[in-house]
């Protein structure tokens, strides 16, 4: 049954060859069709195999696409096939989009690529003094400022480029800059505010008028909104991780803050004209669209990685990788390629080619479990066409696949060990709500449904159910996993602090102090007395709130708490509490462990 759906999901092939390089263009056409004999019942075995909802696949060699066709379905509900116009996000193909737009500047004498970024954009703040004076723009598109991933900031966040591009002061680094590739999408955001910045031009009209029209790209587009203004578009459906079922998730919309690292919505056809120009130092239609210098710089390898990958399993097919800016480069059987993967929920894709043979393969895919998929159709096609033996790569990774999937339901099996028995929370449930904040990763809300908590982070909406003392946990839901929040107390018995592990670490998130309006604010401020004679002053700065101040001491803000109570942030054991007598306010306590010492007020 599924053998008759793949034949049937089978589109005529697109061959569009025209005088190419002074070939023969009905030669040319054979020869390529020739070496593709097979390719199609190699695309319907591995649907079949693999439960693919839907695959697209485009060939470029010189300046021609010469291949573009669809294999299954674009929605599998309603049986309509993939074909040559199917709308895929592309996600981390965009990446090399913001590189070459960054070049652009950098020839514009705007940017710089090896000098700190800082220079040219002095609004950038790493997370201290010597990453400011070190990072450059290379090394935030090459994946080696020594900062990780940091997913949890963006993903399903409405953060804007600007917010994103404020919040990389917040990252501390786990590694010294230029050592060791660190995937980082948050670097992308950031340098594609550094072209708004430097351009004037936000970073999607910046790409849209120098790229994607000059490229006559005219069906892409930079949101699932746009796209879905459009008749042919892929529907995202992927297979439960407990069975084979297909069911369609819902698209991601939520990259807008995200865009340069990830934005672009584009289909084979659109995409052939990008690829074609990568592949002739920029030029398409016999013009300089993209400038030569630039894409040099994206293919110079940044950083080279380990041959540790496939090695480890007896696999030597690709060596010595390396990452420009944009895109990798490797050896794939002894022949260079330069290329890039893009994932998002429900939609994979590859855009790769080898400069010294000019072919170059663009491949969508649409399933969450069939993403590894776009690495070996790209090598069976180059494998094909270069008439090398063909690599068992699929197989390969289905066994993978497969493996990993039977050891994920096992795992789940097995949630909650080293439960302790019997335990309850320190606390009335009512105590835990409220709103924790982390000055990267944003809110964390905590609310109340059904006498049960309610976990509120990004848009990720989920149950919280007790686990263990003051530990809370999610269900393991199919779209947005398990979560885990684990509450804390203050000196004084309060919760004030949720941390979860998120991304590469644990991250805590403080309770979001109440808020202090201005004439509480105005009535403490004054000056107070210690009992020893000694004054200093309670002073109300705009815009940054209460700051206690004396000779020869740093100021001290003082955080609001619990009504004129207030802490401070040198110590979490130590309350200030302000006395209100007869409707004055009289006096300043400091209260410690050690007792409670009265100021008053003069």
């Amino acid at each position: 049954m599924f053998r008759d759906f793949c034949k049937r999901s089978i589109l005529t092939i697109v061959i569009l060859v025209i005088g190419l390089s002074g070939l023969n263009t009905a030669a040319h056409a054979q020869d390529i069709t020739q070496k593709l004999a097979g390719f199609d019942e190699f695309m319907e075995k591995t649907l079949k195999d693999w439960n693919a909802p839907g695959i697209g696949v485009g060939i470029v060699v010189g300046d021609k696409l010469v291949f573009a066709k669809g294999y299954g379905y674009r929605d599998y509900e309603k049986r309509l096939p993939v074909t040559p116009q199917t709308m895929f996000t592309i996600a981390s193909n965009t990446k090399l989009f913001t590189a070459v737009a960054a070049g652009m500047l950098v020839e514009e004498g705007k940017l710089t690529w090896d000098r700190p970024i800082k220079e040219s954009v002095p609004t950038i703040e790493f997370y201290n003094s010597y990453l400011n004076n070190t990072i450059t723009l290379r090394d935030m598109l090459s994946h080696r400022t020594g900062i990780t991933r940091h997913d949890s900031i963006w993903y399903k966040s409405d953060y804007s480029t600007k917010e994103l591009f404020e919040r990389l002061k917040y990252l501390e680094p786990k590694e010294s800059p230029r050592q060791i590739f660190l995937y980082n999408n948050m670097m992308y955001a950031g340098a594609g505010y550094a072209i708004e910045l430097q351009s004037g031009k936000s970073w999607a009209q910046f790409v849209r008028e120098r790229i994607i029209q000059p490229l006559g790209m005219n069906n892409t587009v930079f949101s699932i909104a746009d796209m879905l203004k459009q008749p042919d578009v892929g529907v995202p459906f992927t297979e439960r991780r407990d069975s084979f079922e297909l069911y369609r998730i819902p698209y991601y919309e939520e990259q807008q803050g995200v865009a340069p690292a990830g934005a672009i919505i584009s289909n084979i056809e659109d995409m052939s004209h990008w690829l074609i120009a990568l592949m002739n130092n920029g030029q398409y239609n016999g013009k300089q669209v993209l400038p030569s210098k630039a894409l040099a710089a994206t293919l110079e390898p940044a950083i080279a990685l380990p041959n540790a990958a496939g090695q480890t399993r007896g696999w030597w097919e690709v060596l010595n990788q390396a990452y420009g800016m944009g895109r990798w480069t490797a050896s794939y059987r002894g022949h260079l390629i330069a290329f890039h993967g893009g994932d998002l929920p429900g939609f994979h894709s590859q855009i790769s080619f080898m400069p010294n043979e000019h072919i170059g393969v663009i491949v969508f895919v649409i399933g969450n479990h069939t993403a590894p998929l776009y690495n070996p159709i790209s090598y069976n096609v180059y494998e094909r066409l270069l008439g090398m033996d063909q690599t068992p790569w699929t197989d390969r990774l289905l066994d993978i696949r497969l493996k990993n999937k039977k050891a994920g339901t096992e795992a789940r099996s097995k949630a909650g060990f080293g439960r302790v028995p019997d335990t309850k929370p320190s606390h009335p449930l009512t105590d835990y709500l409220g709103e924790y904040e982390h000055p990267a990763y944003g809110t964390l809300k905590i609310g109340m449904k059904d006498n049960q908590l309610q976990f509120d982070f990004h848009k990720i909406k989920l149950p919280l159910a007790h686990f263990h003392y003051d530990r809370f946990d999610t269900p393991n839901d199919e779209e947005n996993g398990k979560w885990s929040v684990s509450f804390s107390t203050n000196p004084q018995g309060d919760i004030d602090k949720a941390t979860m592990s998120l991304d590469e670490a644990e991250v805590s998130f403080g309770r979001r102090a109440p808020t202090l309006d201005a004439a509480t604010a105005q009535r403490l401020a004054g000056t107070y007395e210690t009992a020893s004679g000694g004054k200093f002053q309670v002073l109300l700065r705009p815009n940054s709130g209460l700051f206690i101040v004396q000779p020869g001491a740093p100021d001290q803000r003082l955080i609001p708490y619990k009504g004129l109570k207030f802490r401070i942030p040198e110590f979490a054991d130590v309350v200030l509490e302000f006395v209100e007598e007869n409707g004055q306010i009289t006096a300043l306590k400091q209260i410690t462990p050690a007792g409670e010492f009265v100021s008053k007020r003069k």
